[in-house]
């Protein structure tokens, strides 16, 4: 009875994180497990959980299921309420994963759905869909193709045209998905006999066709390190080279995947074992964020500047969102306006000897600013180099800070600046003048030594945009995806990444501006925030 009971708390403690969105996921997720008809009576995730019980796929016994749905939908934070990481739960994918690889293609591609694929989507489908829904999530409109029999496993004609159509990107998901099913069926063709008979002994009827993720380390979120920088090397980017630098990828370090690896090797023979060794890993790969206080942010704000260059309009909006969004997080935030070159010295001298570091997990630094290449200006209109600001707290410099997270956030470009249409305007002196041998690597700006992390709103040469209502894109979209992805429990590097994903979608009206941020760190451990309490500023409003 006991049991029991702490089960159904556990269901009911999960039920009570997960929002409209998330039930909607799971329910999509769950759609070659469960009927369309019972689906479409759920209201919230108990009801899913019932509907899941009773079919026996979940259970106190076992509540693997439970976890791969937390797992797909990236609710990473609540897989410790049963008992699981994120690691456990990817190492027992590939044998115990019930969501078809079918059903994870069609998740996926609904989250690189922008709203404005959406509405050209729907549009090319008006003839298809029930003319009474006008306005559904791409979800949603995935479903009904599928109740219309539009889409199916072997059906993906008409879902090829319309990524086609819409954005041939979100073609690269479906072929990718088609060639995995080739690939597969050619690996069951050639199995032995008896070794074939011998699989299916430990995986479930039917498992092996649709079932797990049997691309266990080799899914977009887990891509090594090395290979991202070397895509942005053979870009033509400049900026891959920064020695103990390294460019942000979902997985922090190949080291770590070996360390899970060789967990759970142990963990046939040794679960409870496995278990304690799972945490002590995890501890040691983590920034300690648990002290009295989280630590400071430090947000400079130039707005107005005493030359040539022009007022920075928007830029006030993103200064309010850090704010609140660094203030949600727990840390004391201040914020310091219009600042002239030797202001914003100062100021960083001020705080590299600040007592108060001793006791907190970490520091931030934002800087709102004009700038160029390695350097952002005064309000005076004179440079003060990012390598310099952040130098004062290395760990010679600022002993309280040794060994501790140091992030720095620079919102600014290079070039002189340039007027756009009405919304658009361009945080830089001059876009189009950017010789390469001017361009210079993170290494430059970075302090050669552990635990920094520079976030740069722009790739070396380039000019970052700024919405004069609504604040930079840079901004907006960082403080968006911290708001989104802490409270799943991801790391910095991960959400930083989603960053980039964000902001290279975005153009200006004419959709001809396009930008690129791109981060460097020499952190030696990931970076979670803890979940805060409250909910994110965007749902406090």
């Amino acid at each position: 009875m006991g049991d029991d009971i702490k089960f159904h708390q556990q269901l009911l403690v999960i039920d009570e994180n997960l929002g409209t969105e998330e039930v909607e996921a799971l329910k999509f997720l769950c759609s070659d497990l469960l009927s369309f008809k019972k689906l479409e009576a759920v209201e919230s995730a108990q009801d899913i959980f019932q509907l899941l019980m009773a079919k026996d796929l979940l259970n106190k016994e076992d509540t693997f299921i439970l976890a791969e749905l937390l797992y797909r939908i990236r609710c990473h934070f609540l897989l410790q309420k049963l008992g699981y990481t994120k690691e456990t739960v990817q190492e027992n994918l590939s044998w115990k994963g019930k969501v078809s690889r079918y059903r994870q293609m069609l998740y996926e591609l609904s989250e690189d759905i922008t709203s404005e694929d959406l509405k050209r989507a729907m549009f090319l489908l008006r003839d298809q869909l029930p003319k009474k829904l006008t306005n559904m999530s791409s979800l949603e409109l995935l479903t009904c193709l599928e109740k219309q029999d539009h889409l199916a496993e072997n059906n993906l004609e008409i879902l090829e045209k319309i990524c086609m159509d819409i954005s041939p990107d979100l073609l690269k998901t479906v072929n990718k998905y088609k060639m995995e099913r080739v690939s597969l069926a050619q690996q069951e063709s050639s199995l032995p006999v008896k070794e074939t008979a011998s699989f299916s002994h430990h995986i479930p009827e039917g498992r092996f066709h649709s079932g797990g993720d049997v691309r266990l380390l080799t899914s977009s979120q887990e891509t090594p390190i090395k290979s991202l920088g070397s895509n942005i090397y053979d870009s033509g980017s400049l900026w891959e080279h920064a020695g103990s630098v390294h460019f942000i990828a979902a997985r922090q370090d190949d080291k770590a995947v070996n360390v899970m690896q060789g967990i759970s090797e142990l963990s046939q023979e040794q679960p409870a074992t496995m278990s304690n060794l799972q945490s002590k890993t995890e501890k040691l790969m983590t920034y300690k964020m648990d002290g009295p206080h989280r630590g400071y942010c430090l947000i400079i704000n130039n707005f107005s500047f005493t030359g040539t260059l022009q007022k920075r309009r928007g830029s006030n909006k993103d200064a309010e969102m850090l704010a609140q969004v660094f203030t949600w997080l727990g840390l004391d935030v201040k914020t310091y306006t219009d600042k002239t070159s030797v202001e914003i010295k100062n100021l960083m001298q001020e705080w590299q000897s600040s007592k108060d570091h001793r006791d907190r997990d970490c520091f931030v630094c934002c800087i709102l600013s004009h700038g160029e290449l390695g350097l952002v200006y005064g309000t005076d209109e004179r440079e003060v180099p990012i390598r310099t600001i952040m130098s004062y707290f290395t760990a010679r410099q600022c002993p309280q800070l040794a060994e501790k997270p140091k992030l720095f956030f620079i919102q600014a470009c290079q070039g002189k600046e340039i007027q756009q249409a009405v919304y658009i305007e361009a945080d830089a002196q001059n876009p189009d003048l950017f010789p390469i041998q001017q361009l210079i690597s993170p290494s430059e700006s970075i302090p050669e030594e552990a635990d920094f992390l520079l976030g740069m709103a722009t790739v070396g040469g380039y000019a970052s945009f700024r919405h004069i209502q609504h604040g930079t894109w840079y901004i907006q979209a960082l403080c968006n995806k911290l708001q989104l992805l802490v409270p799943r429990g991801e790391d910095i590097l991960s959400i930083l990444t989603e960053v980039n994903e964000d902001v290279s979608k975005r153009a200006d009206n004419l959709g001809k501006k396009k930008q690129m941020p791109q981060p460097a760190y020499t952190l030696r451990k990931k970076l979670i925030f803890p979940v805060p309490r409250s909910p994110p500023p965007s749902q406090q409003q």
